[in-house]
């Protein structure tokens, strides 16, 4: 039978029977695929066609005729239109099924395994959370007028810089009602921060960025909170050189308790990087401290740590078991970031080295290694695929395992190349993409490993993505 093309604007009845990668719904109609927001595997549902392709279209929903059974009422009013989440009409163990579902099936489809018996492998349930919200320790807002002038600030909508406000205040300081008492996902303490300097914009008329003139002071605001710790940081992101009315902005936030720094960083450029090279402290100190198990860390407003703490222990701990360290290892640990890692394998490692490409993020790692006292612990600042195999070429250098948590795109095929020709017994790797995870395992299978086990872990409720946690082992010859 042949497949029917639809136009846009036309009308069609599917069976929702997937999830794509940004949390739309899949289903087919007349043999033709089409993609649908806010549409959940199982829901019978009309849609209009709002672009359609030789073989696929998108469309929106206009209603369920029959909802699926892992259909709820997504807890967040914000839920549908804003860019955070994804998935909060899902029920959370449907969401679970789906991210398993999605690692196994990137590891059949684009890495093969699975396929026949001798690469066989063990894909352990995934780990979710008890409680899925309020998990995320750090949020960035974008602070703006919206189309009547209103002072918002809030997430921006998915695939747009339209922000979908949390808070929202009239240009006579008067309050909006957004029908959002908070984020879901976010620290609970974040709201009430953020109102403070909104107010604090309102009384000293100072202007949002607007990203069409270029105008406008103040462009993102970044609160992190340590959850073992407690403290607060705050961060300013400004297009200007001096922060205005920096004492009124302190006398006003440095109440709240748990507060510990108060800082700005100013980013005059006309991109959608969100802070300057450099954060400037207006109060307390320059970091919130936080922790990792028993490792303490010193977290910069420009510092990458895990958002998920709680999920993270356990990522860590399963990281330490693959690695089935004895205290005799030599541990290469790429991609290392602010050493989170590292150093929670150097207590029980003989040596861990680090390599990262942001210089802030080694010189923080340096830093959080002293105040553990870990000796065993160094790190290098450059690229992973330069740094690795000039010391392999020029000095010969040995690892017993390597640790590999690449950006989404994966690891350079360079590095991989250099790992197989280490020969470390023990590879982990900790993947946020399972497409490039499955795609470079295969790379490694086929310079002398095995895929020997893979456990999946819920980082991020109510969205798209999972992380994953590989074992992988050298082929004795």
């Amino acid at each position: 039978m042949s497949e029917k093309r639809f136009q846009k604007n036309e009308i069609a009845v599917i069976r929702v029977t997937d999830i794509g990668t940004s949390g739309e719904g899949i289903g087919k109609a007349d043999g033709y695929t089409i993609f649908v927001r806010d549409a959940v595997v199982g829901d019978l549902a009309e849609v209009k066609i709002t672009k359609a392709k030789k073989q696929y279209g998108y469309a929106r929903l206009l209603r369920v005729i029959e909802p699926s059974v892992h259909r709820v009422k997504p807890p967040c009013a914000a839920a549908g239109p804003c860019g955070g989440c994804q998935l909060q009409n899902m029920d959370y163990a449907a969401q679970l099924s789906w991210k398993e579902t999605m690692v196994r099936n990137d590891l059949t489809r684009i890495g093969g395994f699975g396929k026949e018996e001798s690469e066989s492998y063990r894909l352990f349930p995934i780990i979710g959370m008890e409680e899925p919200f309020h998990y995320r320790n750090k949020a960035i807002y974008p602070i703006r007028r919206d189309q009547n002038g209103n002072l918002t600030a809030g997430f921006y909508a998915l695939h747009s810089h339209r922000v979908i406000p949390l808070l929202s205040y009239r240009r006579d300081g008067v309050k909006n009602e957004t029908g959002a008492d908070e984020c879901l996902i976010g620290a609970k303490n974040n709201r009430p921060i953020l109102d403070a300097i909104l107010q604090w914009m309102i009384s000293h008329r100072i202007e949002p960025y607007d990203e069409e003139s270029g105008s406008g002071t103040i462009r993102h605001v970044l609160i992190r909170t340590g959850f073992t710790s407690g403290q607060i940081l705050v961060c300013l992101a400004i297009n200007a050189k001096k922060f205005p009315y920096a004492e009124d902005l302190v006398a006003r936030l440095s109440k709240f308790e748990g507060m510990t720094s108060i800082s700005y960083s100013s980013n005059m450029e006309r991109t959608n990087v969100i802070l300057g090279s450099r954060a400037v402290t207006l109060w307390g100190s320059g970091a919130i401290e936080d922790s990792i198990g028993p490792v303490r860390f010193s977290i910069s407003p420009l510092s990458f740590f895990q958002v998920n703490p709680v999920q993270t222990v356990r990522l860590y701990q399963k990281v330490m078991e693959f690695a089935q360290l004895t205290g005799n290892e030599i541990v290469w640990d790429l991609y290392c970031g602010i050493g989170s890692i590292s150093l929670f394998l150097a207590q029980r490692a003989k040596h861990v080295y680090g390599v990262e490409i942001v210089p802030q993020a080694v010189e923080d790692a340096r830093a959080n290694a002293e105040k553990n006292g870990m000796n065993n612990a160094e790190f290098f600042t450059g690229k992973a695929e330069e740094i690795v195999p000039k010391a392999y070429e020029r000095e010969d250098i040995h690892a017993d395992v390597v640790v590999v948590d690449p950006p989404r795109k994966g690891c350079d095929p360079i590095l991989l190349d250099t790992i197989i020709k280490m020969e470390p017994e023990t590879i982990v790797y900790v993947s946020c993409n399972p497409a490039t995870l499955a795609r470079d395992l295969r790379i490694l299978c086929g310079g002398g490993y095995e895929l020997g086990a893979v456990q999946p872990y819920d980082l991020f409720p109510h969205s798209v993505h999972v992380e994953t946690v590989v074992l992988m082992s050298r082929v004795q010859k």
